[in-house]
């Protein structure tokens, strides 16, 4: 997989493996109370390679390999946290996440609520999520919208290099939690990444392709489907605004609406399953907030509900494709 944007001058190519492994580089360099904890992260490198070299370079102080126990190393990196520290924490995948829920979402994201302000925990929380691999179901799910779900928390989902490079150092600045998640299809995604790279804003959602028949709104892994998608709509004669979330929590509804007022019509695109989803959420907030300018109700496409199957075959036929994209969107807009 390629990102579109093309090299330009001081520009160089790059994974998206690579661009989170700089990020991390550089808020190590930058700020001495940060390290990086979690399974694996040290000698092997990370399930997905993301922190190959970076314990010979910084040291096991800072790059710490913790015990198969999810809600210790992440119960550890939120008492880092109050003493002062900037833990990075990185959980294998989101389908472990849920051993460490307790930690996350009674401990960090209540203790600022908790003592009247008094403490804030500046924690930020990597974690592999999506499917696409064949690692089957207890590796592959994404539930990231359970956390978006979380008041305390805020959640991300960088679906490009720049973005992977440049979330980590904002997540890092807030008082408050941060959860980044990172699609496994994306690691070795390249793209153009600017050699100056460095932070980028977490508060917006961006309009990754223009259009005027209708918006697509998607994010991390599901946007390049999308994008796809809205190339084969083109050849259809349907002009595709793409909008990438960025941020799943808080959700930056003006983009949105402001799309969905222009184009009249929508369709959510979701690695998440249909029921209780992210992409509801935000149907429901169209609903809301442009429902009298929608010319169609707004569709989903969102992966089957099953567990994910481990033969490719089954696995692909789970997950939100191009051509479901383009047939919600053909549906939307009668053609």
């Amino acid at each position: 997989m390629t990102q579109t944007a093309a090299a330009g001058s001081g520009n160089a190519t790059t994974t998206y493996r690579e661009a989170v492994r700089a990020a991390i580089r550089d808020a190590l360099q930058r700020l001495p109370q940060a390290f990086l904890m979690g399974e694996d992260v040290g000698r092997y490198g990370g399930c997905y390679a993301v922190s190959k070299g970076l314990l010979d370079e910084f040291g096991p102080e800072r790059i710490r390999d913790t015990p198969l126990s999810e809600a210790g190393f992440v119960g550890a990196g939120i008492g880092a946290a109050l003493g002062g520290m900037r833990p990075i924490v990185e959980v294998m995948t989101v389908n472990f996440s849920l051993l460490c829920l307790d930690q996350i979402l009674n401990s960090a994201a209540t203790i600022r609520h908790m003592s009247g302000g008094q403490f804030s925990v500046p924690l930020v929380i990597r974690m592999a999520t999506g499917a696409g691999r064949q690692l089957a179901a207890q590796h592959s799910h994404s539930l990231e919208n359970w956390y978006a779900h979380i008041p305390g928390l805020r959640v991300l989902a960088p679906a490009t290099v720049e973005d992977a490079r440049g979330m980590l150092w904002t997540a890092l600045l807030e008082p408050d939690p941060v959860l980044i998640f990172e699609n496994v299809m994306l690691y070795n995604m390249t793209g153009s990444l600017p050699e100056n790279a460095g932070a980028v804003e977490i508060d917006k959602a961006a309009v990754r392709r223009p259009g005027r028949d209708i918006t697509l709104v998607t994010y991390g892994g599901s946007l390049w489907k999308t994008l796809s998608a809205a190339e084969q709509l083109a050849g259809l004669g349907i002009d595709a605004e793409v909008i990438d979330l960025r941020s799943l929590r808080p959700l930056d509804d003006a983009t949105v609406m402001a799309s969905v007022q222009r184009t009249r019509r929508a369709v959510i695109v979701d690695e998440g399953w249909r029921t209780g989803s992210l992409a509801g959420e935000v149907a429901a907030r169209i609903m809301e907030q442009c429902f009298w300018s929608l010319d169609a109700p707004v569709g989903r496409v969102c992966t089957a509900e099953v567990p994910i199957p481990y033969p490719k075959h089954l696995e692909d036929a789970a997950l939100p494709q191009p051509d479901r994209i383009v047939a919600a969107a053909r549906a939307a807009v009668g053609r």
